[in-house]
């Protein structure tokens, strides 16, 4: 995926993120997002990202995690397209932060691969 500017960040980036990066999962896995994905599933795609949202505001506890916050808003996307750009953007700031933190720890370790 080529990475645009910051000020031409589309929601169809979002949707062509979300698909890339599905297509990558199991295929067991790929098959239950492509069903939640379904316009059709509306309801059923509303109440997971209820559930994923509060479980990433109850991190505290075992299981649940900050993880689930932005897997729920990734679902809510699918119906609310004013979200679909702001999580573009989150997206390409955590592609940015973590090819530094990689960087920085290259140069300071080395290289990870092993022999």
């Amino acid at each position: 995926m080529q990475v645009t500017p910051e000020k031409q960040v589309t929601p169809q980036d979002w949707d062509a993120r979300v698909s890339a990066l599905t297509g990558k999962l199991p295929e067991r896995l790929r098959r239950a997002v492509d069903w939640l994905r379904e316009p059709s599933r509306f309801w059923i795609r509303l109440l997971a990202a209820i559930l994923f949202i509060l479980g990433g505001i109850f991190a505290i506890l075992p299981v649940l995690g900050l993880w689930m916050l932005p897997v729920g808003l990734a679902l809510l996307s699918q119906d609310v397209p004013a979200l679909k750009v702001p999580l573009e953007h989150a997206a390409r700031w955590l592609e940015r932060v973590w090819a530094r933190l990689a960087a920085a720890w290259h140069r300071r370790f080395g290289s990870s691969k092993r022999p």
